[in-house]
């Protein structure tokens, strides 16, 4: 009877546990829920109490957008190819694919400023989500995404209007004073920490990005003759540690073997360095868009190149001479004349 009673809960406990494990969001997942619950508190207690300098319509009109045309271009997509959109069957799932719209809209909210004006960070929000369908390449048979969103509408607008802006440091700790000044870039950094090293796994991009940062401005200080600390102030400052943990590891659109991911921080810092000593503004953001943009071209040739190899190869090979079941001892087939 235990026996029996044992071998019966077998099957249902299993059960549960393939339940869990299927309710259990990828990490993935759980990195943009909690980047998403991260950057809408940052910025409700950065437009009430820190000193945001952008309109409170703005964040609102962002995500609106964001929403709107992550929704239009999916269901044109999916109706195209026949496919159910990525946001049917119920609400969660809808949640979860608007996570990506809300973090990137936000973000742009979030650093630019173009003075009472929403509209261009409206036009930043709608080529953020264009870039994600628009800007593809074919991976391991999959097509992905190459450019970061929310960087790419940055850099779109900065070129396109140069009177707007990044906004501003001292936006981030305008209202306070004394201790709270380093606790709150202490606190951004303890949480990105956190997020990237239990999810998204990109600490080794950060290590890289951080070390190629300190490494360009002594080189760079050395050949302009100027102060390195004043180079590596710009790491305590709460924009490079947002930039740092929640800009440059996008996990869509970086790398996943650690040495990869090392190379990639390290690439951006050195393309950062070469455009601060070309006196160009704005380093950051488009030391990472030209860093996406070298990735996704190096990956589309890659792709083509795998794609191309092996038809070569099997238009030089003879061409095999079926086999005559009637002399063939491994065939499943029965020779013509036999039973």
């Amino acid at each position: 009877m235990t026996l029996r009673l044992s071998l019966a809960r077998a099957p249902a406990a299993g059960t549960v546990a393939m339940a869990r494990q299927a309710v259990k969001p990828d990490p993935r997942t759980a990195a943009l829920r909690r980047f998403a619950v991260s950057i809408t508190a940052l910025t409700v207690v950065g437009h009430t109490l820190l000193g945001f300098e952008q309109a409170y319509a703005t964040p609102v009109v962002a995500v609106l957008t964001a929403y709107s045309v992550e929704l239009l271009l999916e269901t044109v997509e999916a109706r195209a190819r026949g496919r159910p959109a990525k946001y049917a069957g119920s609400p969660m799932m809808l949640l979860d694919f608007l996570l990506p719209a809300h973090i990137a809209g936000l973000a742009c909210a979030m650093l630019l400023y173009a003075n009472s004006r929403l509209w261009p960070v409206v036009f930043a929000v709608t080529v953020a989500i264009c870039s994600k369908y628009v800007i593809r390449v074919r991976v391991s048979g999959r097509s992905r995404h190459v450019l970061n969103p929310s960087n790419v509408g940055i850099v779109v607008t900065l070129l396109l209007f140069p009177w707007v802006g990044i906004a501003p440091p001292y936006q981030f700790t305008e209202w306070v004073s004394g201790p709270v000044d380093w606790i709150i870039p202490a606190a951004v950094l303890a949480a990105g920490t956190m997020l990237n090293a239990k999810l998204t796994k990109k600490m080794p991009l950060i290590a890289g990005w951080l070390g190629g940062f300190a490494l360009q401005a002594v080189v760079r200080t050395s050949v302009e003759h100027t102060a390195t600390e004043s180079a590596l102030l710009v790491m305590s400052g709460a924009a490079f540690v947002l930039f740092t943990n929640y800009m440059i590891t996008d996990p869509g659109t970086t790398p996943t073997r650690p040495w990869r991911q090392a190379m990639f921080g390290l690439a951006t810092a050195a393309a950062y360095g070469v455009l601060v000593y070309g006196h160009v503004v704005f380093g950051l953001f488009f030391s990472l868009a030209i860093v996406c943009a070298g990735r996704g071209v190096g990956l589309a040739a890659l792709s083509w190149w795998r794609r191309r190899t092996p038809r070569t190869a099997d238009s030089h090979a003879p061409s095999p001479v079926p086999a005559d079941p009637a002399h063939d001892p491994t065939s499943q087939q029965p020779a013509l004349g036999r039973p």
